[in-house]
């Protein structure tokens, strides 16, 4: 063996176990729509409401990781935050399986602090590992291979999911998110002599923010801002959890606007250019999320889930597929949950859980009267992006590579303005998937769920792991810890920006104007930063960096 290994020992350890964390954390979202709209099983919430609560939770798991990020790097050290991260995501994923609405959200609350505490400690701890000689060359080479981890996770859970709900039912979905988690949480455990060396508590410098003053500042404002808006009555911006949440950020946008203002001159223009990018990329998540919400719904009820044959004994040997039957009536009137019918007194009655599936297959393709179809499992749709990462991540590492190797590399900015065009074209593929289907009057075929994705996730590649690289090069070094809180407040609000897209759904009688909107918004953020791209470029050239 040899005596000088290419990556730290603790790595195998840390990618295994955030593999299994975004096994278990994929597993539930991915279900998590699905199971809100379910009649017979879940709450019965219409695709509106079921978007509205999605788009919140996402909000807020992508808000508290700020938070967590500040409480483990000045206090609790990185090792405890990971591990009760993981136990308390373990055991929020596992109170789902209790149906109940008051254990819904003392689930949801665990995951969201759990996640806070989790996600970005076990980065910052694998980041410390590589800053050393022997290892800081091979840096992004690690947090490729630990970001491969985190797809494979997301790929390979949805195929569970569909399977054990198929099998045995939701809440033993629900458990499975849990048991991958705990599974996570033991494996970080078994490692703890191979990264302890990097478990370092960051000592308060005169350049840091007291973390008092950021509770008073940032955390108590937006508290009480978020509660005034849950209480003032008439939803004015749909819901109370979107009043309360927009409420909350108000105070935070006014915190980060305050950094500018009072920042010395040499710091400015930094800031400012932060500042442009968080705005921009909030359109991105407020798009690319809805894998979770208006994809979701296009793969259920608008996407040609039929297989046969030899086909459809695979999957229903691996548990992906399963017999929907038909019925034909008399009277067929939709509301989107269930479906109304008239009983022989020739009264409205509700039979709930019908598979709404058949409403827009052509009358030729219909199975007969009491036939059955056979269906692939919706969840396995959760799987299409994580599996495009997987594939195309080497070939984007190597496409800039030999940009690289040629001196032609675009700027880190290029790079985010480009990813953000592409992700507007992926919008274009599903306004084409409308028209093809007849606007849902017919199914679509799945290659437009797999076109959008795979366009989608070039631009998530170009812009994600892009936008965290700038953060730390371009942030004032009292101000890092901040600012890239500044990322995680932007994407938590292009979260919820998602889910209150998603709400609008079912208000477009023409499915494709839903998506026209989706694209003008990206359009138009991509049209800004490409705008500012030259001034962003000579911010970084100032800097130093690329």
């Amino acid at each position: 063996m040899s005596n000088n290994p290419k990556h730290p020992k603790a790595l195998p350890y840390l990618f295994f176990s955030e593999m299994w964390e975004r096994f278990g954390y994929y597993l539930m979202i991915g279900i998590f729509l699905l199971y809100l709209k379910n009649v017979e099983h879940g709450f019965a919430m219409t695709n509106s409401e079921a978007s509205d609560l999605y788009g919140t939770f996402i909000a807020l798991v992508f808000l508290t990781p700020f938070i967590g990020g500040l409480l483990a790097d000045r206090y609790f050290g990185y090792r405890k935050s990971v591990i009760a991260g993981g136990l308390m995501m373990g055991a929020g994923y596992c109170l789902m399986a209790l149906h109940s609405l008051p254990m819904l959200y003392l689930s949801m609350t665990l995951v969201i602090f759990g996640n806070g505490f989790f996600k970005p400690n076990i980065s910052t701890l694998l980041g410390n590992l590589y800053n050393t000689p022997a290892f800081i060359h091979r840096k992004d080479e690690g947090y490729n291979i630990f970001y491969m981890g985190i797809n494979i996770g997301a790929f390979i859970c949805n195929f569970f999911s569909a399977a054990i709900i198929i099998v045995w039912g939701w809440k033993y979905a629900f458990v499975a998110a849990g048991i991958g988690m705990f599974l996570g949480v033991i494996i970080f455990m078994l490692g703890t002599k191979h990264y302890v060396s990097g478990d370092i508590r960051k000592a308060m410098s005169k350049e840091d923010m007291p973390f008092t003053k950021i509770v008073v500042t940032i955390f108590i404002p937006a508290i009480v801002s978020g509660i005034l808006g849950w209480l003032i009555p008439n939803n004015i911006f749909g819901s109370d959890s979107t009043d309360a949440f927009i409420f909350a950020c108000i105070p935070v946008i006014y915190f980060y606007a305050s950094l500018y203002i009072k920042a010395e001159a040499s710091e400015k223009r930094s800031i400012a250019a932060l500042l442009a990018i968080f705005a921009s990329v909030v359109m991105f998540w407020a798009v690319f999320k809805q894998n979770g919400t208006a994809l979701t719904i296009w793969a259920e009820s608008y996407t040609n889930r039929q297989v046969n044959g030899t086909a459809a004994d695979i999957f229903k040997g691996l548990n992906q597929a399963k017999d929907m039957t038909y019925k034909k009536d008399s009277v067929d009137l939709y509301d989107g949950m269930f479906r109304l019918q008239k009983n022989k007194e020739g009264n409205v009655i509700k039979e709930y859980n019908y598979p709404i599936y058949f409403k827009n297959v052509q009358a030729d393709k219909l199975p007969a009267d009491g036939g059955t179809a056979t269906l692939w499992a919706t969840p396995i749709s959760q799987s299409i992006n994580p599996g495009w990462v997987i594939l195309l991540t080497p070939l984007v590492l190597a496409f800039f590579a030999f940009l690289r190797g040629k001196n032609k590399e675009p700027s880190t900015a290029t790079k985010i303005a480009v990813g953000l065009f592409i992700s507007a074209l992926s919008v274009l593929v599903m306004v084409a998937a409308v028209y093809a289907c007849n606007n849902g009057a017919e199914k679509a075929s799945v290659w437009w769920l797999m076109g959008t994705y795979g366009v989608v996730t070039i631009g998530e590649l170009l812009l994600s792991p892009m936008g965290l690289s700038l953060v730390s090069k371009l942030s004032p070094v009292r101000l890092t810890s901040l600012m890239m809180g500044g990322w995680f407040l932007a994407t938590s609000i292009g979260n919820k920006l998602s889910g209150i897209l998603a709400t609008m759904w079912d208000g477009y009688e023409n499915k494709a104007n839903f998506f026209w909107v989706n694209f003008a918004l990206l359009l138009f953020a991509t049209f800004i930063i490409f705008a500012m791209l030259k001034w962003l470029n000579r911010i970084m050239k100032e800097k130093g960096v690329n």
